[in-house]
């Protein structure tokens, strides 16, 4: 049995390394040896602080997931490694793996997707991200010329802007409470604007923040028969939201996007791993490296989780070291 270590949340809240131990790799199998993985604050931060309710409980298991929700639970899904053994194709490929934070683990060879040529391995951990940010595009459907709001400049809303600001004639704008999340939107090449000063009227509004002020907000800032995309997911909590004042008379659509869950035209040609490997595709675009914390080394995890986690964090995308940094690509922001 080969020897690996894995992180765990347990009841407190606290996160601890444990080991595990891992068969060989048998026939259709791959051994891969982790890079970098991410922590997706948004959901990691339900799932580490037991907010999960128990209605959700199977349709919020992460593929690879140990362990129970609310209680000692192994889970994530943003991992990227190399293939140490499996079919020629694949060993020594660099690889995107929907696996919890663990330094090395055998999957199906179906669980990996090889990373595009020129992606940095370090880049790549926003896969998953973006592969939400992907479908929330799908779900809207937005138009030339549509005037887009996104509220909350998180890592999927900021992804999602980039996105929609490439169909032509759009006017993208990124809405946060955070005003130095203006450089993050500079960068993204979009408009940014503080909740007081945003823009009215839009054709298309996503909602991202995780609050329920952001929600009533969009609702706001959407034109008559505009749509609101809802793509935060508020865990245990209650929200409360205004349909009792001009929602009905300006016939606004409220729209649910969750990325477990493809639109009816989409799902018949797209299963599979087809949307994952475009997702990697898409993340060629060097604007994304701003939304990528200095790394953490794997070692610190049981520390850095909870800052991560914490009510007050302000943290994009932190990303997670598990060896010398060796990825060949030139990165100034990467730490020591």
């Amino acid at each position: 049995m080969m020897q690996a270590t894995a992180f765990w949340r347990v009841p407190g809240p606290r996160g601890e390394l444990r080991a595990e131990s891992l068969s060989e790799p048998g026939a259709g199998e791959v051994l891969v040896e982790t890079r970098f993985s991410a922590i997706s604050r948004g959901t990691e931060s339900q799932v580490f602080h037991g907010r999960i309710p128990v209605s959700e409980y199977q349709r919020m298991r992460a593929p690879f997931q140990q362990g129970e929700f609310n209680a000692e639970l192994k889970y994530g899904y943003a991992s990227v490694g190399c293939v140490l053994e499996g079919p020629p194709a694949l060993q020594g490929r660099d690889v995107f793996c929907l696996f919890p934070h663990q330094d090395r683990y055998v999957v199906p060879e179906s669980a990996v997707v090889p990373l595009p040529d020129g992606l940095s391995p370090r880049r790549a951990v926003l896969g998953a991200n973006m592969e939400t940010a992907v479908n929330a595009l799908w779900d809207a459907v937005p138009l030339i010329g549509d005037r887009i709001c996104v509220i909350g400049a998180g890592v999927v809303g900021a992804l999602v802007a980039a996105l929609a600001s490439n169909t032509p004639g759009t006017e993208v704008c990124l809405v946060d409470t955070n005003p130095q999340r203006a450089s993050l939107a500079e960068a993204l090449g979009v408009t940014f604007r503080e909740p007081d000063n945003a823009p009215t009227e839009c054709d298309l509004v996503f909602h991202v923040s995780g609050s329920p002020e952001g929600l009533r907000q969009a609702l706001m800032l959407a034109g008559n028969e505009a749509r609101v995309v809802e793509m935060s997911w508020y865990g245990t909590e209650q929200v409360s939201v205004p349909l009792g004042q001009a929602f009905h008379s300006r016939r606004l659509t409220l729209q649910a996007s969750q990325v477990g869950h493809l639109r009816g035209d989409r799902a018949v040609r797209w299963a599979g791993s087809r949307r994952l490997a475009l997702a990697l595709d898409l993340l060629g675009d060097a604007r994304f490296e701003a939304l990528l914390e200095p790394d953490c080394a794997f070692a610190d995890l049981p520390q850095v989780m909870p800052e991560v986690a914490s009510p007050g964090s302000d943290v994009l995308c932190q990303v997670v070291r598990y060896g010398p940094d060796t990825d060949g690509f030139d990165d100034s922001r990467r730490s020591a």
